[in-house]
């Protein structure tokens, strides 16, 4: 696992990346355009097994020429760590192993709120708002990472 810069580091100028929103059960995937730019919220997938949801992740990983992974750290408000963040790590290291060297941590404190109200704007059903939160907030993770990652250094 790498941080934010060693991340950036290994990325080649052109690369799809892939966002995770970590959850027990549901567990968000959204993967950006190969310049970096945009992110689009991808699937939710189910996480029973973990050699099931790896096999789900490779072949994401694979079919999208995806280059490096931004999994989110759901941090406590007030910048300490949580056992849900201790999750994300444990998951970040692990896919880290199993699937690329360049994985990284992206703080994703209010990803789930704001991922809600931004499709509260775009759609009035609330059960399909929820059942597209988790994707949704892989995509405000991502995004998040992207808009960092592209910054010019001024």
């Amino acid at each position: 696992m790498l941080d934010i810069e060693e991340f950036k580091k290994k990325l080649d100028k052109k690369s799809r990346l892939m966002g995770i929103d970590p959850g027990r059960k549901r567990i968000g995937v959204a993967i950006s355009d190969e310049n970096k730019i945009i992110a689009t919220p991808y699937t939710t997938l189910i996480k029973n097994k973990y050699s099931d949801f790896l096999k789900e992740i490779i072949k994401i990983f694979n079919e999208n020429q995806i280059k490096g992974i931004v999994v989110g750290n759901p941090i406590n408000m007030d910048g300490t760590s949580s056992q849900s963040s201790q999750s994300a790590r444990d998951l970040a290291q692990n896919l880290s192993k199993d699937v690329t060297e360049n994985v990284t941590l992206w703080d994703e404190r209010l990803s789930s709120q704001g991922a809600f109200n931004l499709s509260g704007e775009l759609a009035s059903n609330t059960s399909k708002k929820v059942s597209k939160l988790n994707e949704n907030s892989a995509q405000f993770i991502l995004q998040g990472a992207l808009d960092y990652l592209t910054k010019e250094n001024t």
